[in-house]
């Protein structure tokens, strides 16, 4: 099969498998944060795999689509925006690995905090009542941001294992 189109074929189906996995996170609530991170989760490997520049085209797609498809459409922008995250993560990642900067790991984990906290600290002081229903002030939006803190290390954490364990083993299956 011509690499362009064995390529165009992978991600065809990790897009629709993507897709899915929000509307899943539509459907099966008890479980909406764990469906919405898997489908972000395709968008890193397409980056990974076929570059920056197809990794956003398929962040975009995934995104339009969810917003045709899925049911809820503010699963569809937390998508959006774990989607984005991983987007700028995988970017300054490669932008790092060119950098001669003593320790890169560190620099790299203040980065991901960073881009994480541009998204969530905003949305989280913008978006209360959408968010929680009320308006939320004091220890509990400090505890709030501190949760969100220990989620985006959870969700990296998690990111990494799939890059680096489930889909190196599904890789050559699909890509040979």
């Amino acid at each position: 099969m011509h690499v362009k189109a064995k390529s165009m074929a992978v991600c065809g189906l990790m897009l629709a498998l993507s897709v899915v996995f929000m509307v899943l996170g539509s459907v099966i609530e008890t479980s909406t944060l764990f469906l919405l991170a898997a489908a972000s989760y395709f968008t890193g490997i397409v980056i990974r795999e076929f570059g920056p520049l197809m990794g956003s085209a398929f962040w975009l797609a995934a995104v339009l689509l969810g917003f045709l498809l899925a049911p809820n459409k503010f699963y569809v922008i937390t998508f959006a925006a774990m989607g984005f995250y991983i987007v700028a993560v995988e970017t300054a990642h490669r932008k790092l690995g060119a950098s001669r900067l003593q320790n890169r790991r560190a620099a790299f984990w203040i980065i991901k905090y960073i881009i994480f906290n541009i998204l969530y600290i905003p949305g989280v002081l913008l978006f209360q009542e959408l968010l929680f229903g009320r308006g939320i002030t004091g220890m509990l939006l400090v505890g709030i941001i501190a949760a969100g803190q220990i989620g985006i290390f959870i969700y990296d954490r998690a990111y990494e294992y799939v890059q680096r364990h489930i889909w190196s083993r599904m890789r050559g299956h699909l890509m040979h």
